[in-house]
């Protein structure tokens, strides 16, 4: 379900092409970009910085990555951002979903509640765990019980959506919670959670969400594919050294929780990223042989067409 649109000028817009409305439509070109509600989503906020003139942004907020990814298949949408879950799950399906770019690594965080005996994987044993199933965070949550001797057995999953899993912590619906920020710096902030762990000691790294778009777009649209990317890019660029204005727009754009976003950025529990470079390729494709392993896919995706690392390299040599 799509949450709401936003839409950007990019500020290499002329002020007298407004004198000329007919000849500013014909030359305007639309990129509209699915997003999430989450702190590592925030890369298309600041696309308007850097879209060249006569550029538009559209931004479209989706509730969960499975929603972003269909809005890709269906070319509702130019190009996605969401985990390396949903985009797997579909590539494995025969979807024309193609990776293009990085995206943000991190945002994860595994919280129980403040003061309880949870304080490590081993102590999820016998708990209820808040899990949105299908999620990249699912299958980190999977390996890392797997390396303790655990598995998804051994806990009492209870399916949460991760904007409700810090109320359900709150309440006590929950012992423990896997969820993607702002949720765990809002429950640590506020002392109702204590962290766990950040679930990164695994091969998958910190791999969380990646750039796609249709593979229609990369054989019929290369120039379009190529200047979203560098978009990103220099936005990413951007808010790597203005970690202020990231979660001034946070707040501003999602109406998350200061001190949860603050925390975050602190702890660098958020990492964001555009290229597609030998490492994000292969934590991809171990991220995919997990889910072949945890039987959440049937067959491994076509690597050669689902993560295409054409576009991210011209980006990097121009």
């Amino acid at each position: 379900m799509i949450l709401r649109r936003h839409f950007l000028m990019g500020a290499g817009l002329a002020a007298g092409a407004l004198s000329a409305p007919s000849v500013l439509r014909a030359q305007e070109r639309v990129i509209k970009m699915g997003s999430l509600r989450l702190i590592h989503s925030m890369p298309p906020h600041f696309y308007e910085r850097f879209a060249p003139a006569g550029t538009k942004i559209e931004i479209i907020t989706f509730d969960s990555p499975t929603d972003g990814k269909n809005a890709v298949v269906t070319k509702s949408v130019d190009f996605g951002a969401f985990g390396i879950a949903a985009a797997t799950l579909g590539r494995a399906a025969g979807e024309p979903v193609v990776v293009v770019g990085a995206f943000s690594n991190k945002g994860m965080g595994v919280v129980s509640k403040a003061g309880s005996d949870v304080k490590t994987v081993k102590d999820l044993k016998g708990k209820r765990v808040g899990i949105w199933p299908g999620s990249t965070q699912e299958v980190f949550i999977m390996e890392r019980l797997r390396m303790e001797g655990l598995s998804i057995r051994d806990v009492t999953a209870v399916r949460v959506p991760f904007g409700e899993m810090h109320a359900m912590l709150s309440r006590g619906d929950i012992d423990a919670y896997v969820g993607a920020e702002p949720g765990p710096g809002l429950s640590i902030s506020s002392g109702v959670g204590q962290l766990v762990e950040y679930p990164y000691g695994t091969a998958m790294g910190g791999l969380n969400m990646v750039f796609c778009t249709h593979e229609d777009s990369v054989t019929g649209k290369p120039a379009l594919v190529r200047d979203a990317l560098t978009i990103h890019r220099k936005a990413v660029e951007f808010m790597l050294a203005n970690k202020p204005a990231v979660a001034e727009m946070t707040v501003q754009r999602l109406g998350a929780n200061r001190a949860a976003v603050d925390h975050a950025l602190a702890a660098n529990n958020v990492e964001y990223a555009w290229k597609l470079d030998d490492t994000v390729l292969k934590q991809a494709k171990t991220y995919a042989e997990q889910m072949l392993s945890l039987r959440q896919i049937r067959q491994l995706p076509d690597f050669d067409k689902f993560l295409n690392p054409t576009f991210s390299n011209q980006v990097a040599t121009a």
